[in-house]
C-alpha cells in the first residue's frame, strides 16, 4: 500500500527555487559522494559564503578555544556582545545564553559552518552564543557527537561569568538538521538531569530537525540537497544506532511533558518535513509552547546554500522573531540591532 503524506502539497517547488534549482545536481546511488568529498564541498561553500557575507565583523567579541568534554578535546567559538549604551546596556551587562550545534548528517561541518548564524544572532539579538565543533562520524559514532554537545552545554552553564551570560534571561539550545536533532535530544536529557535544576533550559530552536523517519522521507526520496540515499549514508556513518532510542529519535521519548518552549523551521521540499511537523504537534499536545514556520516548496537547509534568495532573508528574519518569542517565554525584554 502506498502511503501519502497530508503535507504533500508543501513539496511543490516555489517559483524562486525553480529559478536556481539547476545549481543542485541530482543525486542517486551512482552519483553519491563519499563523506570526504562532502566535507571538501562543504568547506568550499563555507569559505565562499563567509567571504561574501555582509554580517558585520564588529560589535561582538569572538573567542576560539578548546575545551575538554566527554573524554576528548573539541573546538568551540564564543560570541559575546560588546555592551551598547544606545540600547541601555551597562559595561557589566549580562546576556541570554545560546548553545548552537551545526548540521551535516553527524558527519560534516565545523565552526565555519555556522559562523555567520552565530555571529548574526549574537550581534542582532544580544545573546552570548557558543558554536560547538563536536566530533564527527564515522570517526566518532553515536553517541560521541551528542555527548560532546551535551557536555558543552553543561560547560556553558558552569562558565557564565566568562560568557557574560545570565541563563535566567534565557538559556537556549539550537541547531540545524543533525544539530536540530541534538538540540531536541539535549532538551530531553536536560529536563531529567539534576545538573540543570539551577539553570534549566528555557527554549529550543529546531531547524529542519531529524527526529524520526516518516512518510515524507519516501515521497521526497530524490529531493534537492538531501535524498533518501544521503540520509541512509549518514545514518550508516553514524553507526546505525537503534532508531527506537530517544537519543536518536526524540519523537520516541516516553514523555514530552515539561520540555522548554520550542521554535521550529521546516522546509516543504525536505524528506525531514513530516517528522518536524509531527514533532511540533506532539510537543504542543504535551503542553509545550511551540511556534513553527514552514517554507513551502523549498529544500532542506536552502537558506545556507543560497543566501541571496528572498526566502532566505525571510528564514533569517523569522529566526530572529522566533528567538524573540523564546526569550519572551522566559520574560526577557526584546532587543534588536539591525545588521
Amino acid at each position: 500500500m502506498t502511503l501519502h503524506s497530508p503535507n504533500a502539497h508543501l513539496s511543490t517547488g516555489s517559483d524562486e527555487w525553480e529559478q536556481v534549482a539547476n545549481i543542485m545536481p541530482p543525486e542517486n546511488p551512482e552519483t553519491l559522494l563519499t563523506i570526504q568529498q562532502r566535507r571538501e564541498r562543504l568547506s568550499r561553500l563555507n569559505t565562499l559564503r563567509n567571504e561574501v557575507s555582509d554580517v558585520p565583523q564588529i560589535g561582538i567579541t569572538v573567542v576560539g578555544k578548546t575545551i575538554n568534554v566527554n573524554g576528548g578535546d573539541i573546538p568551540i567559538r564564543t560570541y559575546v556582545p560588546i555592551p551598547n549604551e544606545s540600547l541601555g546596556e551597562s559595561v557589566d551587562q549580562s546576556f541570554p545564553l545560546l548553545v548552537w550545534y551545526h548540521g551535516g548528517g553527524w558527519a560534516l561541518g565545523d565552526l565555519e559552518s555556522e559562523e555567520l548564524v552565530c555571529r548574526a544572532i549574537s550581534l542582532r539579538k544580544r545573546l552570548s552564543v557558543i558554536n560547538v565543533a563536536y566530533r564527527l562520524s564515522p570517526e566518532f559514532q553515536f553517541p560521541v557527537g551528542l555527548l560532546d554537545c551535551y557536555e558543552t552545554t553543561k560547560w556553558a552553564a558552569s562558565n557564565i561569568l566568562e560568557l557574560k551570560a545570565d541563563p535566567h534571561k534565557g538559556f537556549l539550545v539550537g541547531g540545524i538538521s543533525a544539530g536540530g536533532n541534538f538540540a531536541a535530544v539535549i532538551s530531553l536529557l536536560a529536563r531529567d538531569d539534576p545538573f540543570f535544576k539551577t539553570h534549566p533550559l528555557t527554549g529550543q530552536i529546531l531547524q529542519v530537525p531529524a527526529v524520526y523517519q516518516l512518510v515524507s522521507t519516501e515521497e521526497l526520496a530524490e529531493a534537492p540537497v538531501l535524498t533518501k540515499w544521503s540520509i541512509k549514508q549518514f545514518i550508516e556513518q553514524y553507526g546505525s544506532p537503534d532508531p527506537h532510542d530517544p537519543r536518536v529519535s526524540p519523537l520516541r521519548a516516553e514523555s514530552h511533558k515539561g520540555l522548554p518552549p520550542a521554535y521550529l523551521q521546516i522546509c516543504g521540499m525536505d524528506p525531514l518535513r513530516d517528522e518536524g511537523i509531527v514533532y511540533e504537534k506532539v510537543l504542543a499536545e504535551n503542553g509545550v509552547p511551540t511556534k513553527i514556520d514552514i517554507y513551502p516548496g523549498l529544500p532542506h537547509g536552502f537558506a545556507g546554500i543560497i543566501p541571496h534568495l528572498k526566502a532566505s532573508q525571510k528564514w533569517k528574519d523569522e529566526l530572529a522573531a522566533g528567538i524573540d518569542w523564546l526569550l519572551g517565554q522566559s520574560g526577557e525584554e526584546k532587543k534588536d540591532i539591525s545588521t
